[in-house]
């Protein structure tokens, strides 16, 4: 199934039901007085979050949900139909935004947890209620109202407790499949990763965590180079970063510079993002001697101004893989009970979270306006060119 992490779709709650003007009418009873019912309400539009979900690729082909309207009220008081309320399932992780005016309208993240995105419209009153003391036979009713007509932005992140990054090749895929069940492609060329893969670290009983791999940058990724840094957003709801530096790169490349330049990209996507807690792994030590490890890491730490734990480690040959699984749980472990206990700490993630979505929400923008505007002079050169051509006819 293809991975699609954002959709523009538009929601239309129904409207509620007219009200009814209608008089008692039978034998023998003259004068029956009003009994006009009210409308129905008009149905909500809600969305729902599905944890058997994990692409948006639906309303890629469908855009536009329209929610029933209300019925009209009858004689006899009685009381029109309510549109039954629409419910749309998102995967978990989606943030739902506002096309218009920009404003998120919340986040779902929980199994069963509904937002409501479009207020159905409210019942119209039938003549019964405008009845009183001085107005015995009230000819008048009203309407229902309109149902809230939006155009929301659906942005998945994918739900994963460390998320993984690095150059091309680093060997992210590779650990991911030493560690957990998952499965990603694994080859010997850049960019076999296109779309985010998550797998479940089982490290004991009853304690796992979810690891994230996304799609290698390259330097240039934030103008757009390689697949760009449209995957970088899913690595905001991560608690952890893992840094992998591939120190024996097959192109000879310098482990420190490769390592630098990921940290360039990441910088200039968010500055928030960059700030979050980072662990430095240096992968494929099995190629390299004792000796020459030491001397990487040395050059490595020495170029980043690194200060965080640095882990050596053979993805391929699972050396020292489960003590970075049990650090990383332990760590996890730590943080959660902190977020619970400390209501400040928990404020400041929330802060963090808000921040990070919006600087990689306002990047992406500013990246696609650029390549769109790229397009439009491109298009231009070419009308232009044309209107000069000369063109030959020859019988």
């Amino acid at each position: 199934m293809k991975f699609v992490d954002e959709a523009t779709i538009e929601v239309t709650a129904g409207k509620g039901g007219n009200g009814c003007v209608s008089f008692r009418r039978e034998k023998y009873v003259p004068r029956g007085g009003p009994d006009g019912g009210d409308g129905g309400d008009g149905a909500s539009i809600y969305l729902e979050g599905n944890d058997a979900l994990n692409t948006m690729i639906d309303y890629r082909y469908t855009r536009r949900f329209r929610a029933d309207n209300g019925e009209s009220g009858r004689g006899r008081n009685c009381s029109g139909k309510s549109g039954e309320d629409l419910v749309l399932p998102v995967p978990l992780g989606t943030t739902i935004v506002d096309d218009d005016s920009g404003e998120v309208l919340g986040d779902i993240r929980e199994p069963g947890e509904r937002l409501l995105v479009a207020q159905g419209g409210f019942h119209g009153l039938g003549n019964t209620r405008y009845k009183s003391s001085i107005n015995r036979a009230p000819r008048q009713s009203s309407p229902g109202t309109e149902g809230e007509s939006r155009k929301l932005k659906l942005e998945l992140k994918v739900l994963a407790d460390v998320g993984l990054l690095g150059l091309p090749n680093a060997g992210k895929s590779t650990f991911i499949r030493a560690v957990s069940a998952a499965t990603p492609k694994v080859a010997d060329y850049p960019f076999t990763t296109l779309i985010p893969s998550l797998g479940v670290v089982k490290v004991d009983a009853h304690r796992s965590f979810v690891a994230a791999d996304i799609p290698g940058l390259i330097e240039g990724a934030s103008e757009g180079a390689g697949l760009g840094i449209r995957f970088l957003k899913h690595l905001t709801r991560n608690r952890v970063l893992l840094h992998v530096v591939d120190v024996a790169p097959i192109d000879g490349s310098d482990p420190a510079e490769s390592a630098c330049s990921v940290v360039r990209e990441l910088e200039r996507f968010s500055p928030a993002l960059a700030a979050r807690p980072r662990w430095l792994i240096l992968n494929k030590i099995d190629l390299l001697d004792a000796a020459a490890v030491t001397e990487c890491r040395e050059r490595v730490v020495a170029a980043l101004g690194w200060e965080g734990p640095v882990y050596e480690i053979s993805a391929v040959a699972g050396m020292h893989t489960s003590v970075l699984c049990g650090d990383l749980m332990t760590h996890l472990e730590s943080q959660a009970e902190t977020l619970r206990s400390d209501p400040d700490a928990a404020a400041a993630e929330d802060a963090a979270q808000e921040q990070m979505q919006r600087e990689a929400r306002e990047r992406i923008a500013a990246l696609q306006a650029a390549k769109a505007e790229a397009r439009a002079r491109t298009r231009d050169g070419v009308e232009d060119d044309d209107a000069e051509m000369e063109v030959e006819y020859r019988n």
